[in-house]
């Protein structure tokens, strides 16, 4: 199976900045038999995009993920992942258009895949604040946003930290100083850490 896909917006924001994005998804917020693949979700639940659309609208989307999410949990991951980002010349991986790293060991695969692949940008948004905050080294080639909305946006520092916020139009994101993100998906990774979405 295709571990590495392209959505609508990967498609067009790779055309625009002439390069190759693909996204990796498993499910969103918890798979089918209640296992939970965004473990410090909270108000983001009500709104979360990858939730409705369709994701929620095709069967055969949703088995597609919980198949990647069931291969993230195998031995045979990283060396898989490595494989297709190969195959597909990869030039940036966006970890997770839906679902989010769900414990210590997951993420540890995603850095090791990092690490083993330093010619490709890796970035991803991510409510696992909690796993990042306690002086773990990333690669340089992985770009991580933390996105507003979970059980400890407390430990955000928003003078800091690259982080992601949901404004209702684009004039509240820009009067804020926030990048908008909404169509270039990009932009999430440029100097500004200050990353804006437009709910829709």
């Amino acid at each position: 199976m295709n571990l590495l896909t392209q959505n609508a917006k990967m498609k067009k924001t790779s055309k625009e900045n002439n390069a190759k994005i693909f996204n990796f998804s498993i499910p969103a917020y918890k798979t089918k038999d209640g296992k939970i693949t965004c473990p410090f979700a909270d108000s983001c639940v009500k709104y979360c995009y990858a939730q409705k659309g369709n994701y929620t609208r095709f069967p055969k989307i949703q088995e597609l993920m919980e198949e990647k999410y069931k291969i993230s949990k195998t031995n045979n991951f990283i060396l898989l992942m490595n494989e297709e980002i190969k195959k597909k010349k990869a030039t940036h991986v966006r970890i997770h258009d839906s679902g989010d790293f769900y414990s210590p060991t997951y993420l540890q695969k995603w850095l090791d895949i990092a690490t083993q692949n330093n010619d490709v940008i890796f970035y991803a948004y991510t409510k696992s604040i909690k796993f990042f905050v306690n002086g773990l080294l990333l690669p340089k080639n992985l770009k991580i946003i933390f996105s507003e909305g979970s059980k400890t946006d407390n430990l955000i520092d928003v003078n800091k930290h690259r982080h992601a916020r949901i404004f209702k139009s684009k004039e509240l994101l820009e009067v804020s100083g926030y990048i908008d993100a909404s169509s270039n998906d990009l932009k999430a990774i440029t100097d500004n850490k200050r990353v804006g979405l437009v709910y829709h």
